[in-house]
């Protein structure tokens, strides 16, 4: 899934790794495992019923440093060993998206995390110039650790 033209940031990050594109997603898809990996995500909750299809929503729960937040969020596409995007906010909205392809490469899987903005979540539009800034810097460096902590996770 491609960031839209409107985004106003983006950010995209890759690794390789020696497990099937299957597993990988098992991986990125089960949001309660979020925290084992990401620097920031602590982990999340299904809403009741939800099962990780297309129009499902969690809350994804977040930490940076003695700030913590909960984002509702909406799956806008689970295709199993392919892709798994969410939306902070939900579709409707169209705030902050995480997509998380997989693309078969030799024996393994080449993950990639896309990362864009097209709207401001109200935190984000009333943080102050030099707080959004470095929210925008960390983000890149926080998609390396989160993709070297899956392919951990997924060679283990």
């Amino acid at each position: 899934m491609l960031p839209p033209e409107n985004a106003i940031h983006t950010h995209t990050a890759s690794i390789d790794i020696e497990a099937s594109p299957q597993a990988v997603y098992d991986l990125v898809s089960d949001i309660t495992r979020m925290g084992e990996w990401s620097p920031e995500a602590v982990g999340g909750t299904w809403n009741e019923g939800a099962t990780g299809t297309v129009g499902d929503w969690f809350v994804g729960d977040n930490r940076q440093g003695e700030r913590e937040w909960s984002r509702n969020c909406e799956v806008a596409a689970a295709d199993p060993g392919k892709d798994f995007t969410f939306v902070v906010d939900g579709v409707e909205k169209n705030c902050t998206w995480w997509s998380y392809e997989m693309a078969e490469i030799g024996s393994g899987t080449r993950l990639t995390e896309n990362w864009w903005m097209v709207n401001k979540t109200p935190a984000m539009a009333a943080a102050d110039p030099e707080v959004y800034d470095a929210r925008i810097v960390n983000t890149e460096f926080g998609m390396q650790q989160t993709l070297a902590a899956i392919k951990a996770a997924a060679e283990a």
